[in-house]
């Protein structure tokens, strides 16, 4: 009797940011006969009873999946991870409570790590599991940024910059301070303002002292930037202004503030790579766009007219070490103005060259997905699936996922922003034809996945194969 390969799972929770390079993996695995089952993260964890025995490829390793990885475990399934924060993280003690739990870590066979930074992080966890193995692969998101895939995005450029001219990227990141629902922030506002302030989902893990000091600086920056998008309006008003926010933020402030200049455009249509391509210049603070800027080498800009060199150096330094630095609004016009006349290109240095070979793996030779299906070929996931449980064991995963799914379901319908607006709010509705245009770009773009065969499996999930594989 032929043994079957593991299914390979892999939830996706922000579209914008993880769908293209978690369908270029899906690509690569089921090129090499894994069965793919690709799509939303709640999603995923609605059918997780229901998939064939397999690999699960989580996202973090927070306490906030413990029960989730204990369900996946019942059912059979084994669980590698990497951490998707891991580029711009905090202090290692910090870190730790914020981003791992010795529950959840417990849990995962394999971890793949973006980079050498990223492996002696781990290394200095306490509760690191004895002989865990951790995978220098890099991270497909991290393929995306190559040069030889930028051609995936020439149709969004192209369209970007016939509808908007030559604009100026704002990016925003404070989902901690101005969350999309109140409860995936650094605290959870109060009915009674007497009450202390419950720590939302963001903070979970961090010291009150730690989220006290981060909140209070995040919101000093939100008004900074709202400060900063009608000034760079006025500086330069043959520029469009395009403001992206971040997938879990609310976006009121930003569209009262176009309400207010015509040339002001808030969005977070697509992946942000085309529009940082697209882009004469990127303004930030410490946000992962601007690493992925750096390497794309558009010329980009921190602003840090609020300075606490703790948060802004030591928790998320590494963007802004990569960026050019300004601390005042004249400084930041003054830049801007070099770059947008072509004076000045971007940031370079044999200290940012560093910084990024350290961070960043896999900028060069096989891309990170073939480097993580290696490694998943190399485990036997490839040859056979996971051993079964004991009946009882399963059975018990099997009603666990059951109550779960019903009650994220009925939290999900709950009155207000409640977690099915959050959901479709990161993970619109997409279709078999849609994936397929995607699969098409990468073929031509790579000469590979000519016989990927894409088909629905169940709401906001689908199945990935190749054509003639049984």
């Amino acid at each position: 009797m032929r043994k079957l390969a593991s299914t390979l799972i892999i939830p996706v929770e922000s579209q914008v940011r993880e769908l293209d390079a978690k369908i270029l993996l899906s690509c690569v695995a089921a090129e090499r006969g894994f069965p793919v089952i690709m799509g939303s993260r709640a999603f995923t964890h609605f059918q997780a009873a229901s998939v064939p025995r397999g690999v699960y490829l989580a996202k973090s390793m927070r306490s906030l999946s413990n029960t989730m990885f204990k369900i996946l475990r019942q059912l059979g399934h084994e669980i590698v991870a990497w951490e998707e924060e891991a580029l711009v993280h905090p202090p290692p003690d910090t870190y730790f409570t914020l981003r791992l739990s010795p529950q959840t870590i417990k849990q995962v066979s394999h971890v793949f790590a973006w980079g050498q930074e990223n492996v002696d992080l781990l290394r200095q966890y306490p509760d690191l599991p004895a002989g865990l193995p951790i995978h220098i692969t890099g991270n497909p998101r991290g393929d995306m940024l190559r040069t030889e895939m930028r051609p995936y995005f020439d149709v969004e450029v192209d369209k970007l910059r016939n509808q908007y001219g030559n604009f100026i990227l704002i990016n925003t990141n404070f989902s901690d301070v101005n969350p999309f629902i109140p409860s995936v922030g650094l605290f959870v506002p109060a009915k009674n303002p007497h009450k202390e302030l419950k720590l939302g989902q963001s903070g979970i893990g961090m010291s009150r002292q730690f989220a006290a000091g981060l909140w209070n600086h995040k919101q000093a920056i939100v008004e900074d930037f709202k400060r900063l998008i009608p000034s760079v309006a006025q500086a330069f008003p043959d520029f469009t202004i395009v403001v992206r926010p971040h997938p879990s933020e609310n976006y009121k402030i930003y569209h009262d503030i176009a309400a207010e200049f015509k040339q002001v455009v808030v969005t977070n249509e697509g992946n942000v790579i085309p529009w940082l391509l697209a882009a004469k210049a990127m303004v930030h603070n410490g946000c992962t766009t601007g690493l992925e800027a750096y390497v794309l080498g558009v010329p980009t800009i921190s602003y840090l007219a609020t300075l606490n060199e703790y948060y802004d150096y030591e928790y998320q330094g590494l963007p802004t070490k990569l960026s050019y630095q300004c601390f005042n609004f004249e400084e930041l016009k003054s830049t801007l103005a070099l770059i947008l006349s072509g004076e000045l290109g971007v940031a370079e240095g044999e200290e940012r060259k560093r910084l990024i070979d350290y961070y960043l793996a896999a900028q060069h030779g096989p891309l990170s997905c073939d480097r993580m299906v290696d490694i998943l070929e190399q485990s036997g996931y490839s040859r056979k699936q996971p051993s079964a449980n004991p009946i009882g064991t399963y059975i018990q995963g099997w009603l666990s996922a059951k109550l779960k799914a019903l009650l994220t379901n009925l939290n999900m319908h709950r009155p207000g922003p409640n977690r099915l607006i959050y959901h479709d709010h990161r993970f619109p509705e997409i279709t078999v034809a849609d994936i397929e245009q995607r699969i098409t770009r990468f073929s031509k773009l790579l000469n590979r996945f000519d016989r990927i065969k894409v088909e629905k499996y169940s709401k906001h999930l689908f199945k990935m194969s190749i054509v003639g594989n049984k």
